[in-house]
């Protein structure tokens, strides 16, 4: 995925937008009310992705960790739950910093949307080499 820790975080950054934007085609329920293709919209999904990975990289192992039990008893699906959670609590958090990005409710906008993102973001991985 590149040589240094920081072109690898750019990579994984434009990889969630990458991921973003395609949920908000696919879903009426996560939006950005920016102007469509403008420069703010494009900027604001390039922040909402910076958030999404530092919820996913800092919050998600922890919702992970005390759900661990679950996770188990349902064979791998609360993670589905969990995913859909951070996507909200994206929205919520781009919400309290006046950005244009938001989530309806969790089921359908957060559920699919999240399955969306990480079926966009695993093909995105294996198309992007990993340069461990």
């Amino acid at each position: 995925m590149g040589g240094s820790p920081s072109v690898r975080f750019i990579i994984r950054t434009l990889a969630a937008a990458v991921a973003l934007w395609v949920a908000i085609q696919f879903l009426d329920g996560i939006d950005i009310t920016a102007p469509e293709y403008s420069a703010e919209y494009w900027g604001t999904l390039l922040v909402v992705a910076l958030i999404f990975g530092l919820i996913n990289a800092i919050v998600k192992p922890i919702v992970k960790a005390l759900g661990c039990a679950i996770i188990v008893l349902t064979l791998g699906l609360f993670l589905l739950v969990i995913n859909a959670a951070m996507l909200l609590l994206t929205s919520w958090i781009s919400e309290q910093l006046s950005i244009p990005f938001h989530v309806d409710d969790f089921y359908p906008a957060a559920f699919w949307g999240a399955i969306i993102i990480s079926v966009v973001s695993w093909v995105l991985g294996l198309l992007i080499p990993d340069g461990d």
